[in-house]
This record gives structure tokens, C-alpha cells and sequence, in this order.
């Protein structure tokens, strides 16, 4: 692990913001020459610091306007391997992710759908018949008040 110092945490808080941004208008946003700012963006990307870069993606305006967060508990742990639950669910086109968890649940996805009606025929014919699965407890987003960024 690499030491980050406070422009380094600028950078990423910048390019949280807007990853398109080119190391010309990181450096100028932060006091740093632009050969500046692109190595030390290099040094990020060298280090795993930055492990890509993504666009997010409005579900709604694609017409994905229902998020449910499913916990998941296994119902024969020993018989189903848990690569092979997770490969099956990874599989489903509307499980965006597959977080495998200790606590109450065992696995925690999350899964978009056009409206209730599709999550139901998602649920019914792709999540129920994954290998192992036993009970399933459902959670529908209403709001997502702030997205993921650096630490």
C-alpha cells in the first residue's frame, strides 16, 4: 500500500466526480501541472489504488425504474458449492451484484427491474430456482440519497 497524501485524495475525490476528466484539467483544478497529475494518477492505477473507471448509468431513464436489495440464505449449504450459487446468479441479467455476506443472509444481490410485475417474473422464474436457494427476504429501494466514491 502506497501513502496518500492530501493532493493524491484530491485527485480521487476529483475523479470520483467526473472520471472523464484529462490530467490537463485535474492539474489545473488542483495547483498541478498536467505531466504532474497524470503521474500521479499513473501511480494510483500502478498501485490498485484506481481500479477502473465506470459511468454510472440512470436505470430509470432506461426504463429500470424498481431496485430491490435480496438476502438470500442458502438452504443446503454442505450439498450446493458456493461457486456454483453465485455463477447461476451472476448469469441473471437483472442482478447487477452478488455480495456474498456473514450475518443474518448469506448472499445479498441486488437487482433492477422495469416494475413490480418483472421483479416478480425475475423472482419467480430466475432467483427461486438458483441452486441452493432457501429463504429470501426482499428490500425495494425508494431513494439512493448518495452513491459510492473514495473512502
Amino acid at each position: 500500500m502506497i501513502a496518500l497524501d492530501d493532493t493524491d485524495r484530491a485527485l480521487l475525490r476529483a475523479l470520483a466526480q467526473d472520471a472523464t476528466q484529462s490530467a490537463g484539467a485535474l492539474g489545473r483544478r488542483l495547483g498541478l501541472s498536467q505531466p504532474a497529475a497524470w503521474r500521479r494518477v499513473r501511480r494510483l492505477e500502478q498501485a490498485g489504488i484506481l481500479a477502473g473507471r465506470r459511468i454510472v448509468v440512470d436505470r430509470a431513464a432506461l426504463g429500470f425504474g424498481v431496485t430491490v436489495f435480496l438476502g438470500i440464505k442458502l438452504a443446503t449449504k454442505g450439498r450446493v458449492s458456493l461457486e456454483d450459487f453465485e455463477r447461476a446468479a451472476m448469469a441473471i441479467p437483472e442482478v447487477q451484484i452478488v455480495q456474498h455476506v456473514l450475518g443474518m443472509f448469506d448472499y445479498r444481490l441486488r437487482v433492477v427491474a422495469r416494475d413490480i410485475g418483472d421483479f416478480e417474473r425475475v423472482l419467480r422464474r430466475r432467483i427461486m430456482t438458483l441452486p441452493g436457494i432457501g429463504q429470501v427476504e426482499a428490500n425495494v429501494l425508494l431513494t439512493e440519497e448518495r452513491l459510492p466514491g473514495p473512502i
